[in-house]
């Protein structure tokens, strides 16, 4: 399935997945053993469990792009409006705020 790497401030914060069950975000341990690290998002607070969901999280597909730049995205490439996991991986890797969503590669990262 697809892996992203979810980055906060330019540091690595944790990952992202795809799974047969839905999704699942996991803290990364060095980014929770640092006492300065904040959350993702106040909807994701600092755990070492990993959180699951049947949806991708609400957080991160709110930011996924919405009206005209949806559409170009989409116009542009054979993903679905309604692949949400997809489209995160495609147009968020420098999104406007805090969070970059980088597509994990088979075999390493991009």
């Amino acid at each position: 399935m697809s892996k992203a790497l979810i980055q906060y401030k330019g540091r690595a914060a944790g990952i992202l997945e795809e799974t047969d069950e839905g999704y699942e975000f996991q803290y990364d341990k060095e980014y929770l053993a640092d006492g300065a690290s904040s959350p993702v998002s106040l909807t994701l607070p600092l755990t070492d469990k990993p959180y699951k969901s049947a949806v991708l999280f609400p957080f991160f597909d709110g930011l996924i792009p919405e009206g005209w730049l949806l559409d170009v995205a989409t116009r542009n490439t054979d993903i679905s409006e309604l692949d949400r996991f997809s489209l995160l991986l495609l147009c968020c890797k420098d999104c406007i705020g805090a969070v970059s969503v980088i597509p994990i590669k088979e075999g390493g990262n991009e």
